[in-house]
């Protein structure tokens, strides 16, 4: 048995991907998607039918073109989700605009007018994660959608306060990025073993899930953003991991065991149970550097990236 398959026994795989044909190649259980994802997949010629009816759809709705754009890359973004649906039995991660990440009232507009164009496809909600920035605002968001019954996957997640934040707020999932932190670690210690147990991402995803685990939080971890399998390997066991299509393949083309390295048993927790008001997610944030850092940085890129994807969409 490969190790993929190893893996899918103990973890449950995601695809992080927009592309299709991968996501029918590998059968994961959910898929996710972003910006950048979505761009890449509409670069590609055989998405442009679902372009055109996204232009077509915006067009329809009228509006200026502030509003026309917003409703063109709303509605691909479900399109190309509900294809994703109509291959994995599971749910769907949709992100919400970058750019509204320092506005709760704004993400949570957003995310119900995204659930609304998946339910004019026929897509029930309960198969549609709604993905928002770890940002006060963004986790503030996410506790006002998850009471009124839209489940959210926090992403761009790098620092501790932040999953204490989320798991405090009641969040469904949490996304934190693995690889991003280990190039922050790179950069500034490109001699360093970060190997195995030795990569910062590893260390932790691993003290969160530990953390959830001890104090009885519900709130599921999905490891996201890997560099190599190495780190896959590591966190084996992880509720959650979403893996880029190359990755999943090369799992798929090793034969040895599969060791386990986490599970609900697998050790308590060192950090305290703790409740963060505002001031205090801010400075705890603040004072970690590579989380600050790596957050503004994602936040950046995916609204570049949704700004390039509007102007390939507006023609």
């Amino acid at each position: 048995m490969d190790q993929l398959e190893q893996l899918k026994k103990i973890t449950t795989v995601v695809a992080d991907t927009g592309d299709i044909d991968a996501i029918r190649a590998f059968q994961p259980v959910d898929a996710t998607t972003n910006p950048s994802l979505l761009l890449k997949a509409s670069q590609d010629a055989k998405y442009a039918p679902l372009l055109d009816k996204a232009r077509q759809y915006a067009k329809a709705q009228g509006g200026s073109d502030r509003e026309q754009l917003a409703n063109m890359s709303d509605y691909l973004a479900t399109l190309i989700g509900r294809e994703i649906l109509e291959i994995i039995p599971g749910r769907i991660s949709t992100e919400v605009d970058a750019r509204l990440s320092f506005d709760t009232q704004a993400t949570i507009a957003k995310a119900q007018r995204l659930i609304e164009l998946y339910q004019q496809q026929g897509v029930d909600p309960s198969r549609v994660l709604i993905k928002i920035a770890s940002t006060w605002e963004g986790i503030e968001a996410a506790r006002q959608l998850e009471k009124a019954g839209i489940q959210c996957n926090l992403t761009l997640l790098f620092g501790f306060s932040q999953a204490q934040a989320c798991a405090d707020a009641g969040v469904f999932l949490i996304s934190p990025f693995v690889g991003r932190i280990l190039d922050w670690h790179k950069a500034r210690q490109p001699d360093a073993d970060f190997n195995g147990d030795n990569d910062p991402g590893v260390q932790s995803v691993s003290r969160i899930y530990r953390y959830y685990k001890t104090h009885g939080y519900d709130t599921i971890v999905m490891g996201a953003s890997f560099r190599n399998i190495g780190e896959i390997q590591s966190l084996a066991g992880c509720d959650r991991l979403t893996i880029a299509p190359a990755l999943l393949q090369e799992l798929a083309s090793l034969e040895q065991p599969l060791a386990r390295k986490l599970s609900p048993e697998n050790g308590d927790s060192a950090d305290t149970k703790e409740a963060l008001i505002e001031s205090s997610f801010r400075w705890s944030l603040n004072d970690d550097a590579m989380a600050t850092e790596k957050l503004a940085e994602g936040i950046r890129n995916f609204a570049k990236d949704q700004e390039t994807l509007e102007q390939l969409l507006a023609g």
